[in-house]
């Protein structure tokens, strides 16, 4: 015999079966859901960006970066070991030129300045001195050589008179000989005399020589300290702009210190780097295209540093418009370099569909419909990607990434969806 249910067992046991419906029609609902979107084929077109082809110039480029510096910056040394004494202008005064920026003390380099004016004096007094003795001794040789050749003549006429004599019996063979002798002595020491008076002549000439030499060395380190302390006086060359100065007044300051920085703010060049991968293909004489914010400026690159740090080459363009407004120092800039050029190429603006692959695929609008097609990649730049083949001028391409849909040969955009 059966028995009754109780009412809370068999009410329990419908709201179980009630949760576990609900469930399952969720479940169905999201899969339904889902099945739709994998099965999608329509897109809203505010959700995507087109570019029409056109004919026109693409440049392909080398993505670097850059900083906006002074095209002149005259960086200002101490030419002397001094100190600062004053300081006249502070950083960011405007300067012209022959404006003095500080003052050093002079005082050591003056000591030292005259210390060589007395040393070239006693060294010319001493070429002076060198000169008299030299002359000295060329007088004395020179006279010596005469009294010598008046000695050879006599003896000359006494050996001549002792061959007479002998002829005639007055004298002997043996006085003959001895006159002979003492005429050919007296001529070997005349021959000895010459030679010493050519060297004199000779050693006279290459002292004085060497000492005038020294005497201009010395001029020459005179005139170097003359125009050091000259330059002592710190002063600008042109007109710009104080960007730095050493305002550390009583400072010992070494020679070749900096000591300021004058920079014309008036025009600007771009130092930029890129990293050394392209190193084969960065040069000077290259094209580049400057970013500044939202202007675009161009210029050309007229040096590549020969050496490569941490990866990275460094190079410096010379902007056409170097003096543009949206130009300021230190602002950092992108830069891309053109390595190549196509003058007439069917391009479309640069976006997210092209993912620098030679051979892609991308979607072109015809009525409506988002059509798949494969295309040729040429050039590519931060505006455009040129063509080759797959797309004709005049064709509205789509720029947004849809490789989601990418299974699809076809996708419909639906304009009225919000």
């Amino acid at each position: 015999m059966d028995r009754e249910i109780a009412p809370e067992i068999a009410r329990q046991s419908r709201n179980k079966g009630v949760f576990v419906g609900l469930i399952a029609l969720t479940a169905l609902v999201a899969a339904i859901w889902m099945f739709r979107n994998v099965l999608k084929t329509s897109v809203e077109s505010a959700k995507i960006r087109t570019g029409v082809a056109e004919v026109g110039s693409v440049e392909n480029t080398l993505n670097a970066t850059g900083e906006v510096i002074p095209a002149y910056e005259q960086i200002i040394t101490t030419p002397i070991r001094a100190s600062i004494q004053r300081v006249l202008l502070t950083p960011g005064t405007q300067v012209k030129p022959g404006q003095a920026i500080l003052e050093l003390d002079k005082s050591l380099s003056l000591i030292e300045y005259e210390k060589m004016k007395d040393q070239l004096a006693l060294k010319r007094n001493g070429i002076d001195q060198l000169k008299m003795k030299l002359n000295k001794n060329l007088y004395d040789a020179e006279i010596n050589d005469k009294i010598k050749s008046l000695n050879i003549n006599r003896l000359r006429a006494e050996w001549e008179d002792t061959k007479r004599l002998q002829k005639v019996g007055g004298k002997t063979q043996e006085d003959v000989t001895r006159a002979e002798n003492a005429l050919r002595i007296a001529e070997l020491e005349k021959k000895q005399l010459e030679n010493d008076l050519n060297y004199n002549r000779q050693s006279m000439s290459s002292s004085v020589r060497e000492s005038t030499l020294q005497a201009q060395i010395e001029e020459k380190n005179l005139q170097e300290m003359e125009r050091k302390l000259k330059q002592a006086d710190i002063l600008t060359d042109r007109a710009g702009v104080l960007t730095w100065v050493n305002e550390n007044i009583g400072s010992a300051v070494n020679e070749g210190e900096m000591l300021a920085k004058v920079a014309d703010l008036a025009s600007f060049r771009i130092e930029g780097s890129c990293s050394d991968v392209y190193a084969d293909q960065v040069k000077a004489g290259l094209p580049v295209v400057v970013k500044v914010n939202e202007t675009t400026l161009r210029g050309i690159i007229t040096q590549v540093k020969p050496s490569v740090q941490n990866g990275v080459i460094q190079f410096t363009v010379q902007l056409d418009n170097n003096s543009h407004a949206s130009l300021r120092p230190k602002m950092k800039v992108e830069v891309f370099v053109v390595t190549e050029r196509a003058a007439k190429a069917v391009r479309v603006p640069n976006g997210p569909a092209f993912k620098g692959k030679r051979r892609q695929h991308v979607f072109v609008l015809e009525n409506g419909i988002a059509k798949r097609r494969e295309i040729e990649v040429g050039l590519s730049n931060f505006d455009y990607v040129e063509v080759k083949s797959g797309i004709q001028p005049g064709e509205k391409v789509i720029l947004t990434d849809l490789s989601q849909y990418e299974h699809l040969q076809e996708l419909t955009i639906d304009a009225n969806s919000k």
